[in-house]
């Protein structure tokens, strides 16, 4: 399960590859990565709640398709929420400006 290799010399090139990119301390990158997380898992257990008071969505077709248009509807704005306490509201400003220009072209 694990490499071979210690992670931490595994995992280090990575994150400093993510500094580069973003032009970011290793403090920011940290709240970032944070925030990615809490935002990601937040968005998807207040999915599952919306859609358990929906009781038509026994089919799990159904069920999936919404849970995902749902995630796509929610995960901007859980993590806009969470980057605030987390002083990251700038980066993920931009960061979603960059990915719907992305998207829309």
């Amino acid at each position: 399960f694990f490499p071979k290799k210690n992670f931490v010399a595994t995992l280090r090139p990575m994150l400093e590859k993510l500094k580069n990119k973003w032009k970011v301390t290793s403090l920011q990158l940290l709240l970032i990565l944070c925030t990615f997380a809490i935002g990601g898992s937040s968005c998807g257990f207040l999915s599952r709640k919306i859609l358990a008071l929906q009781s038509f969505l026994d089919n799990k077709i159904l069920y999936t398709v919404a849970y995902l248009v749902l995630m796509t509807i929610l995960w901007p704005l859980c993590v806009i929420i969470i980057s605030i306490p987390f002083g990251q509201f700038n980066f993920f400003k931009n960061y979603l400006l960059k990915v719907k220009k992305r998207l829309l072209g």
